[in-house]
C-alpha cells in the first residue's frame, strides 16, 4: 500500500475513501467503455459536409442531433453565446483554409445566459481577482440583433475565403426548432 508522506497509512486510506470520485474521473471510466467498442472509421479531419457550425456552449443544445448530423460531418465551434469573436474567426479560418469547409451556420438560442449578463460581470470579476479580463464579455440584450452582428463579422472577415453561404439561427430550447434570422 502506498502512503502519503504526511499521513499515517490508516489516515491516508480514510482520506481516499472520504473523497468521492470527481465527474472527470467518471469521464475517464466511461471513456474506457467507449474505447473498448471504438473502431477508427478512417475519417479525415475535413468535415464530410464542408460546414462549420458556431453555436453557444449551452448544454441544452445538442448540435449534431438538432441538425441531423453524424460524427465527421461538421466542425463545431462553441463559446458562451455563440458569438463571433476573434478566436471564432481564427477557428473558422483554419476550418476553411486548411480543412475545406465552405458553409457556416451560426446558432444562438432562447434563454441564453448572456442575455442577462452585463459588463458589471467583468468589473466584478476584476474586483474579485485583481486582474481585468483581457476578453470582452460579448453579452447582448437583443438575440436576433446579435445573430445579425455575428453574421456581419463573418461576412466582413478578410481571413475567410467563403462568405457566400453564411446563415444565422435562433434555436428554441423549449421546442427544439430553429428560426432563421435574416441579415
Amino acid at each position: 500500500m502506498t502512503t502519503t508522506p504526511d499521513l499515517p497509512t490508516a489516515q491516508a486510506a480514510a482520506s481516499a475513501e472520504a473523497t468521492p470520485p470527481s465527474i472527470i474521473d467518471s469521464f475517464v471510466a466511461r471513456n474506457r467503455d467507449y474505447a473498448a467498442g471504438y473502431r477508427d472509421g478512417g475519417m479525415d479531419a475535413r468535415p464530410v459536409q464542408h460546414v462549420a457550425v458556431v453555436a453557444c456552449m449551452d448544454a441544452r443544445l445538442d448540435v449534431h442531433a438538432a441538425l441531423g448530423l453524424q460524427l465527421g460531418d461538421c466542425h463545431v465551434i462553441r463559446n458562451a453565446g455563440g458569438v463571433v469573436t476573434d478566436d471564432t474567426i481564427r477557428s473558422l479560418t483554419v476550418s476553411q483554409r486548411a480543412l475545406g469547409t465552405r458553409s457556416i451556420a451560426l446558432i444562438h438560442h432562447t434563454g441564453c445566459g448572456l442575455l442577462s449578463l452585463t459588463e458589471d460581470f467583468r468589473r466584478e470579476l476584476e474586483d474579485e481577482v485583481g486582474i481585468r479580463p483581457s476578453w470582452a464579455l460579448e453579452s447582448f440584450t437583443d438575440l436576433e440583433q446579435d445573430v445579425r452582428q455575428s453574421m456581419a463579422r463573418v461576412r466582413t472577415s478578410p481571413f475567410l475565403l467563403h462568405r457566400e453561404d453564411i446563415r444565422g439561427f435562433v434555436f428554441d430550447v423549449t421546442t427544439g426548432l430553429l428560426r432563421e434570422i435574416q441579415p
